[in-house]
């Protein structure tokens, strides 16, 4: 009688091992040797799994005997920390924050994209998601160095997932800047947003209509304006010309204070056109290195000024121009070797045989009032009146144009050099009516400065011999000088559409010159299956 009574509970704990068996081995256990994390890394499930960084994967779990790295606690606090990314305008689903989450996948699954994830995101913040060099081709700062695998080591060690990552960005006060211009503007976004306002005639002092309403609202949304009570408001007021002025000077606009194509356009732009402008230089800052210079000198091509730095503090900024649509300046590092004083100027063959030669055909006296000369191939001087400019052109000029120094000189007083493979660099010009310009497109690829000789003097401030009065003796004598730097002077020639405006505790936005945004927008959002990009806007 006993034994008939144990086969029914037998037969019931073996029913229960069968049915249970499948449950269990959907949540498959990483084995204590590791044997599953090398099998997987070393087989078609790292590519199936579409992990990125198998490589630091396969030295970071060797480095640990192949041993499990996270917990399910460390796990929720990577899942928090890829969510909070898009604080520095970067995707949660490029970190494939849903599927970390996904109760379906199996443990091992879940270790190995936990590490892949955190490796991923640390090397965005680290130094951008988007290679530079990609974007702009003579990149060449030196990127931040950090072994990340053995970062992410202690990272776990300490338990600090989500402060190591944070503490991988940029320090730079800007950077913090931009984050905090993000925010405001999604939670402007969250909330509506503003109007647009129809495209019409120009509007000017005196306009009346509701052009002129829809320009108040959105002069009063973006803080320009304040409210004109006893106004009518159908009516362009001095109010709201000064309130377009200040939105154009924000912007870099010419401030004329009227509502023309280009302010339009600008104040038309959305909350979420500013949240993409401020991701694109997030990402810029981050391809930055950690450390510029003590002293240095950075230029921002958009925004037509340079930055003199000193310990961390703006020394000094200068107007400057910089390159036509077609004649770029190009982006890129180096540094100030030396500078001469009254240069002369070797004009480009190129600029020579485009620009220069129609201007002596139209007026041959030009070439001499100009202080012009030629030199033929061996750098004999050629006397430019047995030449038959009609004969020559673009495809036919056989001289090495050059200008003495004086003030018609192309070069100006002075010229700061960095040798560099594009032939660029900074320089006085006779063109100062140009420097009151808003935006200041008229070179043909080097920088053009205002008040030069202020600069050089800034410059040469540790260098004994060299102050302002020996400098200005130097340019009065005429005569061309060559000063080396004691100490190179590292020069930074960069792209900003974003800048930080701690006069007004803001962020301006300044027009893409050269259309460069739209390939670093592109960029950031092409890891993300399509429909998710949005989540980092």
């Amino acid at each position: 009688m006993r034994k008939n009574k144990l086969i029914p509970l037998f037969v019931i704990l073996f029913l229960l091992f069968v049915v249970g068996w499948p449950m269990r081995s959907q949540a498959t256990p990483v084995v204590e040797d590791g044997s599953d994390i090398r099998k997987a890394l070393s087989g078609p499930q790292a590519k199936s799994w579409a992990l990125q960084n198998v490589a630091k994967l396969q030295s970071f779990y060797q480095g640990r005997a192949y041993r499990k790295a996270w917990t399910p606690v460390l796990v929720t606090t990577l899942v928090t920390a890829i969510n909070a990314s898009t604080t520095h305008g970067l995707t949660p689903c490029d970190y494939r924050v849903t599927l970390l989450q996904d109760n379906k996948i199996d443990e091992l699954h879940r270790e190995l994209l936990a590490t892949d994830a955190y490796l991923t995101l640390a090397g965005h913040l680290f130094g951008g998601k988007v290679n530079p060099v990609s974007i702009e081709p003579g990149w060449n700062a030196a990127g931040r160095k950090n072994d990340l695998v053995v970062y992410l080591e202690r990272a776990l060690e300490r338990g600090d997932i989500q402060e190591s990552l944070e503490a991988l960005a940029p320090s730079y006060p800007e950077y913090e800047e931009l984050r905090r211009a993000l925010a405001r503007y999604r939670q402007i976004a969250g909330q509506g947003g503003w109007g647009q306002i129809d495209s019409g005639k120009l509007l000017k002092p005196g306009s009346r209509g509701e052009r002129v309403i829809q320009l108040r609202e959105r002069l009063k949304a973006g803080g320009d304006l304040e409210a004109e009570s006893d106004a009518d408001q159908a009516e362009f007021t001095p109010a709201v010309e000064e309130a377009v002025k200040r939105f154009q000077k924000r912007v870099n606009l010419e401030p004329d204070g009227m509502l023309g194509p280009n302010t339009l356009r600008n104040l038309n732009r959305t909350p979420e056109d500013r949240i993409a402008s401020l991701r694109i230089n997030l990402e810029r800052w981050r391809w930055l290195p950690e450390d510029l210079g003590v002293r240095h000198i950075r230029v921002n091509i958009a925004g037509f000024f340079l930055d003199a730095y000193d310990h961390g503090s703006l020394a000094r900024q200068h107007k400057v121009i910089v390159g036509m649509d077609y004649r770029q300046t190009p982006v890129f590092s180096g540094a100030i070797e030396y500078l001469i004083l009254n240069p002369w100027w070797y004009a480009p063959r190129k600029l020579a045989a485009k620009d220069k030669l129609p201007m002596f055909r139209k007026d041959p006296g030009y070439f001499a009032k100009g202080g012009f000369q030629l030199l033929d191939k061996a750098g004999k001087r050629v006397d430019e009146r047995t030449v038959q400019w009609e004969r020559l052109s673009e495809n036919n000029f056989p001289y090495q144009l050059r200008q003495m120094p004086g003030p018609k000189n192309a070069l100006g007083r002075v010229k700061f050099i960095f040798p560099n493979s594009y032939n660029v660099y900074l320089h006085d010009t006779p063109s100062i009516e140009l420097f009151a310009k808003v935006q200041r497109v008229f070179s043909s690829g080097c920088i053009r400065v205002e008040n030069p000789l202020e600069l050089a003097e800034w410059l040469l401030a540790n260098q004994e011999g060299w102050n302002r009065d020996r400098i200005q003796q130097v340019v009065d004598s005429g005569r061309e000088t060559r000063v080396n730097l004691a100490v190179p002077m590292p020069v930074h020639l960069l792209y900003w559409t974003v800048l930080s405006d701690r006069e007004n505790g803001d962020v301006r936005f300044i027009d893409d010159q050269y259309q460069r945004d739209p390939r670093i927008l592109k960029a950031l959002d092409t890891m993300c299956p399509a429909g998710q990009a949005a989540g980092g806007r």
